[in-house]
């Protein structure tokens, strides 16, 4: 498993560069924006990780800046922990006969959601790209929220 990044819902993308970047001294690595879901994502480095960072795209901060406007409340402006996981389905298996709580099933074979104990979000991300889709993943029902 590597630990790839935090995401962090941001009210105000500009006031939030401002703090991370020019008050914090983060540097902006790299940024991507979806017209169709209407966001925007800027990964950000702490300037000793920027080497690494921009070889391997970790470990970066995620500022997540929804186009539309929204309150985020119940910590929902802190969004989740992400993690490489050298394969997902077996991650979760053995996620899953420990107890665990798969929020959001890998059923495309790259992305999965659990939560802590403490109701933090944990994204997992298959290396390497998607593996095919499979049972009882591909069909098993989102649970709870992530």
């Amino acid at each position: 498993m590597e630990y790839l990044h935090t995401m962090v819902r941001v009210a105000d993308l500009d006031k939030a560069l401002d703090f991370y970047c020019r008050k914090l001294g983060l540097l902006e690595m790299y940024r991507t924006e979806s017209e169709k879901g209407r966001y925007t994502l800027v990964y950000l480095a702490a300037p000793g990780d920027a080497e690494a960072a921009e070889r391997t795209h970790r470990p970066l901060l995620e500022l997540t800046y929804n186009w539309d406007p929204e309150a985020y409340g119940g910590g929902r402006n802190f969004g989740h922990l992400a993690f490489a996981v050298d394969d997902i389905y077996a991650t979760c298996e053995s996620l899953l006969k420990s107890g665990v709580t798969i929020n959001r099933p890998p059923r495309d074979g790259y992305m999965a959601f659990i939560r802590s104990p403490d109701q933090i979000s944990i994204e997992l991300l298959q290396k390497g790209g998607a593996r095919t889709p499979r049972e009882p993943w591909a069909s098993m029902p989102n649970s709870g929220t992530w």
